[in-house]
Order: C-alpha cells, then sequence, then structure tokens
C-alpha cells in the first residue's frame, strides 16, 4: 500500500530529471495525502512530449456516478489491475508516472505506531506507476484523478506491509507513458518489486500522522524507541503483522 508520500524537489528539479514541460506551479511538498491534488507525468498523445500536470489522488473512473469511490481508489494491485473494471481501461490508455521522493509506513509497536520513511539510498528522485482518468460532474466540468499501483514488498518493506508501492525503473519510464504502447505482459513485468540494495529507510517523527503537517520536520530522522525486533535495520518492540 502506498497512502502518504513526499515530493520536496522543486518544479525545476522535477523538470530536469523527468524532462517535462511544466504546466502548473509546484511547491515542495512533505506529507502528501489521499484526495489532495498531486503532480503526475504524462505524454502528449500526438506527441513525445511529457507533461506535468496534477490530479487527485483516489482514481475516479469516467463512468462513475459518484465522485467519493476515489477515496477507495487511492492504490491499484498489480496483479488484478486487467481484472477490475475501475482500472482496466485507464491502464492499457492512462498511465502515467507520479513523482516522489519518499514515502511513508507505519509499524505497529505496543500500543503506538512508529512512522517509517522509504526513500532512495542516495534521496534522489523516482517515479511510482500511476494510471489515471478523467470523471465529469453533473455541470460538466472534468475532474483528473489517478491511483498508484501497488505489489508485492521487497525486503525492506515486508516487515513493514505485505504491499509496496510499484517504483518504476527509468528505464522503463518511455514505454510506460507512451498511449500507444498496449503491450499488457510487458507492461505487467515492469509492476515488480524495486532493488531493496537501492532504497533505505529510517523512523520518523508522529508528525507526519496528521496530513495538516507539511514541513521538512516530517521527513526528518529520529531516534526510536529501544527494542527486539529488528525493522529497516532498527530494533523495535515486537511488531504486530504487517497490516
Amino acid at each position: 500500500m502506498c497512502g502518504r508520500y513526499r515530493l520536496s524537489r522543486r518544479k525545476q528539479l522535477i523538470a530536469e530529471y523527468f524532462e517535462t514541460v511544466d504546466e502548473v506551479d509546484w511547491e515542495p511538498r512533505y506529507n502528501i495525502a489521499p484526495s489532495q491534488n498531486i503532480g503526475i507525468i504524462r505524454q502528449d498523445c500526438t506527441q513525445p512530449v511529457r507533461k506535468f500536470s496534477l490530479a487527485r489522488w483516489g482514481l475516479i473512473p469516467y463512468w462513475a456516478k459518484d465522485p467519493s469511490i476515489g477515496q477507495k481508489m487511492i492504490n491499484a494491485r498489480s496483479e488484478t489491475v486487467l481484472e477490475k473494471a475501475a482500472f482496466r481501461e485507464a491502464f492499457k490508455n492512462r498511465r502515467c508516472l507520479i513523482p516522489a521522493d519518499g514515502f511513508y509506513e507505519w509499524v505497529r509497536t505496543g500500543k503506538s505506531k512508529q512512522p517509517f520513511h522509504f526513500g532512495m539510498q542516495d534521496d534522489s528522485l523516482f517515479a511510482f506507476a500511476g494510471i489515471w482518468d478523467r470523471w465529469k460532474d453533473g455541470s460538466g466540468n472534468p475532474v483528473e484523478s489517478c491511483s498508484i499501483l501497488t505489489t508485492t514488498p521487497n525486503s525492506l518493506l515486508a516487515v513493514v506491509h505485505d504491499r509496496m508501492p510499484v517504483i518504476l525503473e527509468r528505464d522503463d519510464y518511455e514505454l510506460w507513458l507512451d498511449p500507444g504502447f498496449k503491450d499488457g505482459d510487458a507492461l505487467t513485468e515492469m509492476l515488480k518489486p524495486f532493488n531493496p540494495a537501492l532504497m533505505r529507510c529510517y523512523a520518523v517523527s508522529t508528525l507526519v500522522n496528521a496530513p495538516a503537517n507539511d514541513n521538512p520536520e516530517c521527513m526528518a530522522e529520529v531516534a526510536p524507541e529501544a527494542a527486539n525486533v529488528s525493522v529497516c535495520g532498527t530494533l523495535f518492540p515486537e511488531a504486530a503483522e504487517p497490516r
């Protein structure tokens, strides 16, 4: 699962890394939550130009009668994305990158939950595999929304959760974004656990628990409680089963 993440780079750095044409302003975000507008990258249907824009996190299928369905659609399981009516067409025709530089997961330690930050060893940008759709309200006003695909966890995430967001290899960006690429087998092969050797994680403050907190302190490493179970190389009190 992926339910909270950060994109703390300025738009100029995002544009340089992903080779995008900026369409919207972007201020660094440190605690992005579902239902908020987030940055996505799409490729133009008529020419290979990548565009950075905003979409609501929580996919609303174009055929939905009620936009509240998006609250349950923040993630899509990669194993069943071609089977689910809500995701199938978007996966075939409306794929996107969701840029990030870290995400959060929680581990229950006794009566409380300890948040962890996950990212790259070098703290570099990366991209989740995303899909998007365009829904229209009763007045015909369009609402664009998106979902992050998930897969089985790598060894770094496995102690924390039984799912992890799909982090795409950079070499896969071009085909993933190409709306004319329809090879389902090739696309699903991209939806695999990311190499844990390239990642790191550390404990962060419970400030990140509240979406209203959106500042650099959310991603700052903190000293966790003393413990006896290893999570991300840190010892903790006995952890619950992955949630």
